[in-house]
């Protein structure tokens, strides 16, 4: 995005982390932001901001372990700000392969073209993980399904590909406008 913050970039007139908060807010009892910059911004969507605790930059899975540290339940949903089309039932779609396979971490997949495609940053995960995410970045790990190699993992079928588009660039961004 040419060095803006994509999650307050503005799609149809809403910011597109306004566009997941929106949706996420209909699944769950709370939603939390990870974000390290425009802390207030993202705060005026209702929500509590937390930043990464982790010192380098550790992409995704940083904030993924900030959100586990702060996480009050037994399980965290995690979904990227720049993904302004996620389904409205991801929530109980991912909680329900959870349930029946006893995973640690539930992914969405899609199949486009014959091609399977992990969504790896839109997943439900346990709060016991926190741990084992903590010691592999400390490690320089950084790569989500690296880490999750060495957990439960159900991969869950979703239909709609769009769903998990994400929004990368000013031009894309317009295009979806």
């Amino acid at each position: 995005m040419g060095g803006l913050n994509k999650g307050l970039q503005k799609l149809h007139g809403k910011g597109l982390a306004e566009h997941v908060h929106q949706t996420l807010s209909a699944q769950v009892t709370q939603v939390k932001i990870n974000a390290n910059q425009d802390l207030e911004s993202y705060a005026k969507l209702g929500c509590i901001v937390i930043a990464d605790s982790v010192t380098s930059y550790a992409g995704p899975l940083a904030g993924i372990h900030a959100g586990l540290m702060q996480c009050e339940t037994d399980f965290m949903l995690t979904a990227p700000c720049d993904s302004p089309f996620l389904p409205h039932n991801l929530f109980q779609t991912l909680a329900t392969a959870l349930n029946q396979t006893q995973a640690d971490i539930a992914v969405a997949l899609t199949i486009e073209d014959g091609e399977r495609q992990i969504h790896p940053v839109f997943s439900l995960l346990s709060r016991s993980l926190e741990k084992s995410l903590f010691e592999f970045l400390n490690q320089g790990g950084r790569k989500p399904r690296l880490w999750y190699q060495a957990h439960h993992v159900v991969e869950v079928l979703f239909e709609d590909n769009a769903a998990f588009r994400n929004i990368n660039t000013l031009a894309e961004l317009e295009r979806c406008e």
